[in-house]
């Protein structure tokens, strides 16, 4: 019995990943959200020491679906992969959105992952997704930066200058 739901439960992943485009992304996300979103993140890290990243994807790839890559996998992945852990205090932390699947994970540094409890991340998560299915892009995206970037004051305060380890763009696949 579970071979149908789970042949029809891929085929439906299949589906939203094909249909879900890079016109869709930029149609969620545009040029003024994004330029929002940078300086959100930049303004935040005035306030502490961590380093944010924002990985927004429109779809999965077929191979990543066919292999069905998790959206906790992928934005492993990503983190690995964009050096969001290459932080002098071990302060990275990756906010992952994959639009076809209409979800957000959040990947932090060891640093960080020690001191900021599992359902504090859900929170931000939560409030990254549910303004998604209401189509809030904009307004629920600055909201769950502004909640991190007060998360990651409380936890990592700014002690004077510093560089910027990390770009504050988001990274658009």
């Amino acid at each position: 019995m579970d071979a149908p739901t789970s042949f029809i439960g891929r085929c439906r992943r299949y589906l939203r990943h094909i249909f879900s485009t890079a016109a869709a992304g930029r149609r969620a996300f545009p040029p003024a959200t994004l330029r929002a979103i940078e300086t959100a993140i930049g303004q935040g890290e005035l306030l502490h020491r961590a380093e944010v990243r924002l990985i927004l994807e429109a779809s999965l790839g077929m191979n990543e679906v066919f292999h069905d890559v998790s959206n906790r996998q992928r934005a492993l992945a990503l983190f690995a992969h964009y050096g969001v852990w290459d932080t002098e205090e071990n302060c990275g932390v990756l906010i992952y959105v994959n639009l076809a699947e209409r979800q957000v994970d959040i990947v932090a540094d060891r640093n960080v992952a020690a001191r900021i409890a599992p359902a504090e991340w859900q929170a931000l998560c939560r409030t990254m997704t549910s303004g998604f299915a209401g189509g809030a892009y904009h307004d629920s995206t600055l909201a769950a930066i502004a909640a991190l970037n007060d998360l990651l004051r409380r936890h990592f305060p700014a002690d004077g200058a510093r560089p910027n380890e990390l770009p504050n763009q988001t990274i658009v696949i």
